[in-house]
């Protein structure tokens, strides 16, 4: 997996440290999100479509990063009355949520529907995955610049000895590999992304580097020890098993685009600054996509 390396003999000025810190609750699901009726079971089956997908692509560690913090974000704004409690519904809002962030981050994005890979049971129409992108964009008010901890590795590995970063590379990279692994495991999301930040960086430079007092600055030292912790109990030296096909139980209620009218009324016109960033290139999809049309929910047979 690849990160990106930049020179750590940079400082990172603290006042932009600072503005992330005090915008990183503006990029989180809200504080009461785990203790609503979140269905855990579909959330991960989410993340493990969204990882395999991800892998399958070979895209930047942030993009899944980021598909899963639209995710959370989403169904915590979500109206309480909106019962998700279909597989096929997780399903599309992470085909969508994938969508987006592949936009935000990568060079090249598949069409809507070659993105929808690792044997999903349900294959929807490109119409259907748009107008779910809207209504997510829209519910978390076009602010898909997210703050993740990928924003505060320079930061953190900057106020490490010297000594601690020999191979620059595989240190970013270790890194890298601890955050995207810490959206698997739902106990990281008590932690905000500058902790998670922090840790990652104490983990990946290991036991024999004495940690400054002055790396604490930025964040509560208990509670970066606890994620560090955490991170050595699930995700040190793990690889867990990724489940490829979406659970086999779960029946559609409803076609896709009869929920989205339903809960939301989204228009097409809606513009705003950080959706002009993103690049949606729809109309090179609906040209090709047109030739290979399907229904709006197509439920794959064993």
């Amino acid at each position: 997996m690849s990160a990106v390396v930049n020179h750590r003999s940079t400082p990172v000025e603290d006042s932009f440290v600072d503005s992330l810190i005090a915008g990183e609750s503006d990029y989180s699901p809200v504080s009461d999100y785990l203790l609503r009726s979140v269905h855990v079971t579909h959330r991960q089956d989410s993340i493990n479509w969204i990882l395999n997908a991800h892998a399958h692509y070979h895209f930047h560690p942030l993009t899944a990063v980021l598909s899963v913090n639209y995710f959370d974000r989403f169904l915590s704004a979500a109206p309480a009355s909106l019962e998700w409690d279909n597989g096929w519904k997780f399903q599309l809002l992470s085909v969508a949520c994938f969508s987006l962030a592949a936009k935000m981050e990568e060079p090249e994005v598949p069409l809507l529907l070659d993105l929808q890979v690792s044997e999903p049971r349900f294959v929807f129409e490109p119409k259907s995955i748009q107008k779910m992108e809207l209504w997510v964009m829209e519910k978390l008010n076009w602010r898909l610049r997210s703050v993740t901890p990928f924003d505060f590795i320079d930061y953190f590995v900057y106020k490490l000895p010297q000594s601690s970063c020999a191979n620059e590379h595989r240190f970013y990279c270790q890194c890298s590999d601890l955050i995207v692994k810490t959206i698997r495991v739902i106990d990281f999301m008590r932690f905000r992304p500058s902790v998670i930040a922090a840790a990652a960086v104490v983990s990946a430079a290991g036991e024999g580097v004495e940690i400054p007092e002055s790396y604490y600055e930025k964040v509560d030292k208990e509670m970066v020890r606890s994620c560090h912790q955490l991170m050595e109990e699930y995700l040190v030296d793990t690889c867990p098993s990724v489940r490829k096909q979406w659970r086999s139980d779960e029946r559609p209620a409803a076609s896709p685009d009869g929920v989205l009218d339903a809960a939301t009324c989204v228009s097409c016109d809606t513009r705003s600054d950080d959706l002009q960033i993103v690049r949606t290139r729809l109309t090179g999809d609906q040209d090709r996509e047109a030739k290979r049309a399907r229904p709006n929910v197509q439920e794959e047979q064993p």
